[in-house]
């Protein structure tokens, strides 16, 4: 049985209603949170995180993030998943990714996320997501 993985689908229940709190609680206070695959500096703290979650909240009309494949290692949880989402604007933004979350306890203390940055910027562009993404997209969820 999954230790780790629980914790997870809890954050991600929490971000599909946008609820930010709900998503913290599962944080330490000195999180690191790498979500632009090094691309801009880390996220550092629970209060720069919740001030990047509620920039973003208001943007994303609706989410459909999910896991398709993950491991545990100690206290260490590997994914595999898509960050999949609907803007105000209506574009649709579809981003395969892999991450890692460390733990020190049951609270992630440090997020890595590994994504291509131009799959979300052609998304938010309103480009089309591609039939390559589609196809990369539309595996089963992880139980």
């Amino acid at each position: 049985m999954s230790r780790l993985y629980p914790v997870l689908l809890a954050v991600i229940d929490a971000w599909h209603r946008q609820d930010i709190e709900g998503v913290l609680v599962h944080v330490t206070d000195d999180i690191v949170w790498r979500n632009s695959s090094g691309f801009a500096p880390a996220i550092r703290g629970k209060a720069a995180m919740r001030t990047a979650l509620t920039g973003m909240a208001p943007i994303i009309k609706t989410n459909k993030w999910r896991i398709f494949d993950y491991a545990e290692n100690g206290d260490r949880l590997f994914m595999e998943g898509v960050d999949e989402f609907w803007l105000q604007g209506g574009q649709h933004v579809a981003i395969p990714y892999a991450g890692s979350l460390e733990f020190r306890g049951l609270l992630i203390r440090e997020w890595r996320e590994y994504f291509d940055g131009r799959l979300s910027a052609a998304g938010k562009a309103g480009e089309p997501v591609s039939a390559e993404v589609q196809e990369m997209i539309g595996r089963p969820v992880a139980k």
